[in-house]
């Protein structure tokens, strides 16, 4: 008998993968030699044969690791994912992926998103599944899993790993954006060993996310928005009680999206991402989210037009009083009615229309909410624009300034640039006593954006020098191709595109050279006459011999205008 012969006998064979195609959960349903193989491997595990025989299967991805304190509690919410998967009669099976964490990952976990991305896709695809439930929280985490999940394609809910407990500092509650001003303080001198020992064991008393509204916090902010998590769910903390059920009603919605084969692409529409910007605007929340959205946009083959996205924020008030844009607690927001309360506060400027994560439209979602951390439209926390989305000479393609959390005093400046060639010149140089600095400076860093980084680190909120630090020195403009943590906070211009490594406007900028920004005017602008800079030689650049995800990466990726995702990943727009 032939090879050929035997794959076309039924239930006689023990030949697995008679068909190669991509299959979703009905291999455990199938009768021949695949679904018998299938079912018995899975029983070997210990399910039941009822169990393997449930339907729709769930996929729980997860990114629990040890190396990423941030999602240190996925492995148990995937338990109670799994308890409302199993209520709803379906069939959950847990499996990893790679996970990312902000403070561990070299030389930047941007570096590693796209990556992450694909490895869900994959297994999403690859895998006998029917729908999935994604389990992220640090930074890159959820982003990369919606951008895998918005291509796979199959019906998706998200559940972030939610806000880590508040420490103390000197007996005052101590969040993660007051890290930043006492490395100051240590560089400076005022803060001795015993205060930076106490700093390490304050630093983080739990596992979750940073507790504030930095990038982690904001995109499970942006998952909701968009419908991709169960409403309410966001600002939840972890560990408690809440987040527990959240995810017991996460694995049940994950089998009513499956049956109902709701595919990511039906849920996140531009209109939705649209919504997610205003909200980020309305929250103060992190610039490392306007990256994200265009790659998740950009993975449907949708666009954020830039001038759209100014006139959102130029339109929207800051209404979240929360850490670092403003004063509050996470907690005390999600005591106010967390996004359900803030969709309902943006009713007349944002598209209620849309869907929510249960399946209803926001419309019949929000809810009136608190007043002790949310403004309204009327009366709102702060100004409009809380993200300002620049262009200009320095930055033909756009870059980006948290305006929220920047000085007053310096949205409109002008000053002589102060150059730094990669961040090895910076950590080199920044603390000089030679250093020729003063407070009207502009500090510009090159090279460290997604090509010349590589992946954008978070290294554009550069340090001010110490010899003004020790004269009360406490902001500079700062202008870079890098991106900054969404804990921190500044008059830091970001994003800058084209990098200098792929020979953008950074490239030709030499110390003493005018640059000016006006926030109010939306622009980045390099005062040097363009006869000179033609004749200029542009900064070159690190030399590299890149092989494996390197050299895939450098040879791929796009700029931050474009999402930083790689080219053969976006899909045509229309």
């Amino acid at each position: 008998m032939h090879f050929t012969d035997l794959v076309g006998v039924c239930h006689c064979g023990v030949v697995s993968q008679q068909e190669s195609r991509r299959r979703g959960g009905e291999l455990f349903a199938d009768g021949g030699p695949d679904g018998l193989i299938a079912r018995g491997f899975m029983r070997g595990g210990g399910v039941s044969a009822e169990g393997v025989r449930r339907w729709p299967v769930i996929g729980i991805a997860n990114t629990w690791s040890e190396l990423n304190p941030c999602n240190g509690g996925l492995r148990e919410l995937a338990a109670h994912v799994k308890r409302g998967v199993v209520a709803a009669g379906g069939f959950p099976v847990e499996f990893p992926t790679i996970s990312l964490a902000e403070a561990f990952v070299r030389p930047s976990s941007m570096y590693l998103r796209n990556l992450l991305a694909m490895d869900t896709e994959e297994m999403v695809l690859a895998s006998p599944i029917d729908g999935v439930v994604l389990l992220g929280g640090c930074d890159k985490t959820l982003p990369a899993q919606l951008m895998g999940a918005a291509s796979a394609g199959k019906p998706a809910i998200a559940l972030g790993a939610g806000p880590r407990p508040v420490s103390t500092w000197d007996g005052r509650p101590m969040t993660v954006e007051q890290l930043w001003p006492l490395i100051d303080e240590r560089r400076a001198g005022r803060l001795d060993d015993d205060g930076w020992a106490r700093l390490e064991s304050c630093l983080s008393c739990g596992v979750g996310t940073c507790n504030v509204m930095g990038t982690a916090v904001s995109m499970a902010v942006v998952a909701e928005v968009v419908g991709m998590a169960l409403p309410g769910t966001a600002l939840v903390p972890a560990g408690s009680e809440r987040r527990v059920v959240a995810a017991e009603l996460t694995g049940r919605r994950a089998v009513e999206l499956a049956r109902g084969g709701v595919a990511p692409s039906r849920v996140i529409t531009g209109a939705s991402l649209r919504n997610a910007f205003r909200v980020l605007c309305a929250v103060g929340g992190s610039t490392n989210v306007l990256i994200h959205l265009q790659a998740i946009a950009g993975r449907l083959g949708l666009h954020l037009d830039v001038e759209e996205l100014r006139a959102i924020s130029d339109s929207t008030p800051l209404l979240a009083d929360v850490k670092p844009s403003g004063d509050g607690l996470l907690d005390e927001l999600d005591g106010d009615g967390g996004v359900p309360a803030l969709m309902g506060r943006l009713s007349e400027l944002a598209d209620l229309d849309t869907a929510a994560g249960d399946g209803r439209p926001w419309r019949e979602v929000v809810v009136e909410g608190g007043s002790r951390r949310l403004g309204t439209v009327g009366e709102p926390v702060g100004a409009a624009g809380a993200l300002a989305l620049l262009s200009g000479s320095l930055a033909p393609d756009g870059a980006v300034l948290k305006r929220s959390a920047a000085s007053s005093h310096l949205v409109r400046h002008r000053g002589r640039a102060v150059m730094f060639d990669g961040v090895a010149d910076l950590n080199a140089r920044i603390d000089d006593p030679e250093l020729v600095v003063d407070e009207s400076s502009v500090l510009v860093l090159r090279g460290a954006g997604p090509v010349g980084g590589p992946g954008m680190p978070e290294v554009g909120h550069l340090p001010i020098p110490r010899k003004l630090l020790e004269r009360g020195v406490t902001d500079l403009v700062r202008v870079s191709d890098a991106r900054m943590s969404g804990t921190a906070s500044g008059t830091v211009v970001l994003h800058v595109a084209p990098e200098a490594a792929v020979g953008g406007p950074l490239a030709l900028v030499r110390d003493g050279d005018w640059i000016e920004l006006d926030v109010e005017e939306s622009r980045i602008d390099l005062l040097v006459d363009p006869v000179e800079l033609a004749g200029r030689v542009p900064w070159p650049g690190p030399v590299t011999v890149a092989r494996g995800f390197e050299r895939l990466y450098r040879e791929h990726v796009m700029q931050a205008d474009q999402g930083c995702d790689f080219d053969f990943l976006v899909v045509e727009r229309g």
